[in-house]
């Protein structure tokens, strides 16, 4: 009996020994070498935390997902300051879809940057005319972005800010850079829907602008294609929809748009539909694109 228990301690301490060896790549002769294949390894992902900020225009709370780059806690790194991207969700969802679907740790370090994902609640990311409880475009443009650079260590000029999103807040993303470039110097669509005009009294958005048909004037004001005329060349711009998606007409006419008044911009059509799958693979070429932009502007 006493030999039975011996073997199996014995089984059991090579088990854990190879599981750790799988585990961290390394089996360390030396506590140095162990410290520095968990630096490593620490190096792959950021901390990911909710965070509640408060919105005096609308008197309340609200919820957002905050995303570190792990050099922001490396010790080598104590004062540096980083790029922001806000990475707005879509029609019935909420502050945790990106995080629950993307790997936004490993993106974040990879990138270097701060991620923030607000809360849009159905918005469409604009300030209601007529609902007082539901101004996101004051919320995420002013109220949320004071309290991420009075908070943390972030470069706060527009040329190190980025926004972007799916579907509503593909549409989000833009009106909020277009109607703020001060602010955003580069901003993105996945699958947005862009031209909210051409899609009446759907996703609750007669809520946010009155019906339809008796405020038609007001639908065409808050459509992120109506602000085309009005821009001016600076922006860091891209574009992006699947062959098949919900969409597709709306950002190719966006697109036209943008050629027709000379608005230099990305626009990329791949195949896919409206889905994850393709905003997740989606959200590795915005990073890219807002990484190349950010560098731009370091001096």
């Amino acid at each position: 009996m006493k030999k039975k228990i011996t073997l199996l301690v014995a089984l059991a301490i090579v088990s854990i020994t190879n599981f750790a060896s799988l585990a961290q790549k390394v089996t360390p002769p030396l506590s140095g070498i162990y410290d520095q294949a968990i630096a490593n390894a620490e190096k792959q992902v950021g901390t990911i935390d909710t965070i509640e900020v408060m919105s005096a225009k609308m008197g309340r709370t609200i919820k957002n997902t905050l995303v570190l780059p792990a050099q922001y806690y490396q010790k080598d790194n104590p004062t540096k300051f980083y790029p922001v991207v806000y990475l707005l969700h879509g029609a019935q969802g909420s502050y945790r879809d990106w995080a629950r679907k993307a790997d936004l740790r490993s993106l974040a370090s990879q990138y270097g940057v701060i991620i923030v994902c607000p809360d849009g609640q159905d918005s469409w990311y604009f300030d209601s005319p007529i609902d007082p409880a539901c101004q996101f475009e004051t919320y995420v443009t002013h109220e949320l972005r004071r309290y991420i650079e009075t908070n943390y260590r972030t470069l706060n000029e527009a040329k190190y800010r980025a926004i972007t999103g799916l579907s509503m807040g593909g549409h989000g993303a833009l009106w909020l850079a277009w109607r703020h470039p001060e602010i955003y110097g580069s901003c993105g669509s996945m699958s947005g829907g862009v031209d909210i005009y051409s899609s009446p009294n759907r996703w609750r958005i007669n809520e946010r602008l009155g019906d339809f048909e008796s405020n038609k004037e007001v639908w065409k004001a808050h459509s992120v294609i109506s602000l085309v005329p009005s821009l001016e060349p600076g922006q860091n711009i891209i574009i992006d929809d699947g062959t098949h998606d919900i969409f597709i007409k709306d950002n190719n006419a966006l697109h036209e748009e943008l050629l027709k008044y000379k608005i230099p911009h990305d626009y990329i059509v791949r195949p896919g539909n409206h889905s994850w799958t393709y905003w997740v693979n989606s959200l590795d070429y915005h990073l890219l694109f807002f990484h190349k932009a950010f560098n731009a502007g370091v001096k």
